[in-house]
Order: structure tokens, then C-alpha cells, then sequence
């Protein structure tokens, strides 16, 4: 539903109005998505108890995911706020460098941050 929204906003041309709607969805989607499982988890099994998050790798992901807001700003303002088809496609390829960086983080192929999900067996 937020493509279809700022898509249909885009070819009305209403740019700022799509772009907004992309960063505040995700801005939502990431307050929300993790915020209210998380209280959902220690309203119901454990009052005032903890979440525990089994990957080491989060605060390289969380710093890797800052950049990328960085880099994004930057790209729009050097682009004179205008959004064609380069910067398009400068955003995709982008967000996939950020998905191949952030599996191989959580994969351990920079440094050993994630236990393997079984024990080995010697």
C-alpha cells in the first residue's frame, strides 16, 4: 500500500509528498514493527522482563542502516532535490548494498558476532 501510495502521488507530481511518505512508513514501520511486538513479549510472559536479542551484529546493522539515511540525504541534496530515474536507480542499488552487507554481517563473514543457532558437536 505505501508503493501504490507514492507512486500514484509521484505521477500526480507531488515528488516531496512520495518521498515523505516513503521515510515516514519506514520510520513507522520500524517505531512501530519492533517496539510493539517487544512490549506484546514482556506484557505477556514476563512483567518488566527483557527480550533477549541473540545477534551481536544488531549495532553493526543499526550504524550500517545510519549511513545509509546519510548517503541518502546527501544523494537528493547533490541531486538539487530533484528525483529522476539515476537517483532511482542509485537508491536500489543502495538499499541492496545494505541487504548484502547486513547478511554477511549477520553471517559472520566480517567478524564473529552470532553464536551458530545449535551446538556444535566435538
Amino acid at each position: 500500500p505505501d508503493c501504490m501510495a507514492s507512486l500514484l502521488v509521484a505521477r500526480q507530481g507531488m515528488g516531496d509528498m512520495a518521498v515523505s511518505n516513503s521515510i515516514g512508513s519506514n520510520i513507522f514501520d520500524i517505531l512501530i514493527g519492533l517496539a510493539f511486538p517487544w512490549l506484546l513479549k514482556t506484557s505477556v510472559s514476563s512483567f518488566h522482563g527483557e527480550v533477549p536479542i541473540r545477534s551481536a551484529g544488531l549495532k553493526y546493522s543499526i550504524g550500517l542502516l545510519f549511513v545509509s539515511v546519510a548517503v541518502t540525504i546527501v544523494a537528493i541534496r547533490a541531486n538539487h532535490w530533484i528525483l529522476d530515474r539515476k537517483l532511482g536507480v542509485f537508491f536500489l542499488s543502495l538499499y541492496g548494498s545494505y541487504l548484502v552487507v547486513a547478511c554477511m554481517i549477520e553471517l559472520n563473514m566480517f567478524a564473529y558476532v552470532n553464536p551458530p543457532p545449535c551446538p556444535l558437536n566435538s
